[in-house]
């Protein structure tokens, strides 16, 4: 056995950092006083995690010795199992204003206080040893990796919290309960055997039966704990989802299940992450978990290979069950086998048996593409939610994103989609040129980096307002940076369609149409930062469609994107 097997159980005390009313109205007295750090989306979930004892035994933000202890031997200092670093991030001109042994004040986007900070500790984040810690990759694609990189300020500050309100929710409060909530349900209802089931997709058929499997072989009742906080960019958002949940829970025997939302910023590490979930549970007081094959994965990397392999997750939950106090169920793939109408998990499915596997993912697939959905994959109310929310292509919102150099011709091709688009009619239809957004929307910003990200970022948000609302953004702007338009990428297939459309046309052809001279004056050295002359274009790695005007017609361009809409069946 080894030494974590051997382990004692960790005690189940759940820490609470909530303060009463007279602490809480002094801290806001002594807040007044302190600077400000206001949480981003991830940080808010860490922050309400912290505070209701889901991350029991952590007492606030990591200090330095914790994180890097947790980095190293997934322990705490003080030798108690943990997998995962919380800690909070800061920017680098935060950083200045802040040191050791003083208070911070935690605020919302809208500066409502939250909590107060004691700060014990402040370092610089060593990015890839974190990554390839918790990790295992530093490939971009890892969306915990991507945060890692991209989104993370460079410090991290440690130190205990006092929270004066967790952060406020206003969808779905009957179904909020902190663990010692939860545990009291428990007592009321008299369960003692728990079965925690922690997801971040719809409930089809094959998790259902795993359920209920897991629940007659633990001869115990359920806990099912969705993920709304920060998931998976390509998932259902979490209101289709919580509908969702609340349409399959009917199947289950009455009074057999809980349902409550977990708002957990999930960082998809595979193996350590299945730990944490199970320690999430033991904290929401389950005596099992259910691990699943491919736990906690965000799927496959820039080679297509998947970043962990099948059952590593598993292995490792299993490892430390004795000390977690918690015992792990895991099941192999639950597959369908058609002649006999039923699911089965694939290890016991006698050999040559024809048998179908239907993730979650090929659902999801399928939802987004307008594609039947099998009867056998999932529940009839299930599919009908989110086809509600996801209608096929034809009446999704679409954004189709010109790119490319100055000359290259994309406002002439998006004014030409935009006419064609308002032909067919279905839709209403918005076109973001450049230039129009310049004048109206960013008439403050000049042309250095920062700037032109900004502006781009600007047309990106307003694509998606567009887009989440059914209609068609048709966006023009140079766009030169691959992570910016990334960016973009994935907040509007949050909501639709989105097809980049890079306009190739080769730089020395972009200098010939150039009527104001701008490629002659940046040459001359009379403008600074021209893109494609002493500022980089970088090349788009895999448009949906590119498209040379070298030889080309506007006409002829554009039936090319038409075409290619019709074949994705947007139009």
């Amino acid at each position: 056995m080894t030494k974590s097997e051997q382990a004692e159980p960790q005690e189940s005390m759940l820490v609470n950092l909530l303060v009463d009313e007279a602490r809480g109205a002094l801290l806001r007295d002594i807040a007044m006083n302190l600077p400000n750090i206001t949480l981003n989306d991830r940080q808010l979930c860490d922050l309400e995690l912290l505070a209701t004892g889901v991350f029991s035994p952590l007492t606030g933000f990591m200090t330095r010795t914790d994180y890097e202890s947790v980095l190293d031997r997934m322990r705490l200092q003080n030798n108690i199992l943990w997998p995962i670093p919380i800690c909070l991030d800061i920017s680098d001109i935060q950083v200045r204003a802040l040191e050791a042994g003083q208070s911070v004040a935690l605020r919302d986007s809208e500066g409502f206080l939250l909590a107060v900070m004691h700060i014990e500790d402040i370092w610089q984040i060593d990015r890839e040893k974190e990554a390839s810690q918790v990790y295992g990759t530093l490939d971009p694609t890892h969306p915990g990796v991507k945060y890692l990189f991209n989104t993370s300020g460079d410090y991290y500050i440690g130190g205990a919290l006092e929270v004066i309100s967790p952060p406020l929710h206003f969808d779905f409060q009957q179904i909020r309960m902190s663990p010692e909530e939860i545990r009291n349900t428990y007592k009321k209802l008299g369960w003692h055997r728990v079965v925690g089931f922690q997801t971040k997709a719809p409930i089809h058929r094959p998790q259902f039966e795993m359920t209920v499997r897991a629940m007659r072989q633990a001869k115990a009742n359920l806990l099912i704990l969705p993920v709304v906080g920060i998931t998976h960019p390509k998932d259902f958002d979490q209101y289709t989802r919580v509908r969702c949940y609340r349409e399959t829970v009917h199947r289950y025997p009455p009074d057999s299940f809980i349902l409550n939302l977990l708002p957990l910023a999930d960082r998809m590490a595979g193996p350590r992450n299945a730990l944490l979930h199970a320690m999430i549970a033991k904290n929401y007081g389950c005596t099992h978990f259910i691990v699943g094959h491919d736990h906690a994965t965000p799927g496959t990397d820039t080679n297509g290979k998947f970043f962990y392999k099948s059952g590593e997750a598993q292995t490792l939950a299993k490892a430390y069950t004795r000390e977690i106090g918690v015992e792990i169920l895991s099941f192999k793939e639950m597959v369908y086998l058609p002649f006999e109408d039923e699911y089965r998990f694939s290890d016991q499915v006698p050999e040559g048996t024809q048998t179908i596997s239907f993730s979650g993912f090929d659902i999801r697939e399928r939802i987004r593409s307008g594609r039947r959905i099998p009867q056998w994959a999932s529940f009839p109310e299930v599919v009908r939610e989110l086809k509600r929310s996801y209608p096929p292509p034809r009446k999704q919102g679409l954004t189709v994103f010109f790119t490319g150099l100055s000359g290259a011709g994309k406002s002439t091709l998006a004014k030409v989609l935009y006419s064609r688009f308002l032909e067919l009619g279905d839709r209403p239809v918005t076109l973001l040129d450049g230039d129009i957004v310049r004048q109206n929307l960013s008439s403050e910003l000049k042309f250095s980096k920062e700037h032109r990200d900004i502006n781009v970022r600007r047309i990106g948000f307003v694509a998606s307002e567009i887009t989440k609302n059914r209609g068609i953004a048709i966006c023009a702007p140079i766009a030169p940076y691959e992570n910016t338009r990334t960016e973009i990428r994935t907040i509007i297939e949050a909501y639709g369609g989105f097809v980049e459309v890079h306009v190739s046309t080769p730089i020395e052809e972009c200098e010939k149409r150039d009527r104001k001279g701008m490629y002659a004056k940046a040459r001359a050295g009379l403008i600074r930062g021209f893109t494609g002359v002493d500022d980089p274009y970088e090349i788009p790695k895999s448009p949906e469609i590119r498209i040379d005007t070298t030889q080309l017609t506007p006409d002829e361009s554009v039936k090319e994107i038409l075409l290619f809409l019709g074949e994705k069946r947007y139009i």
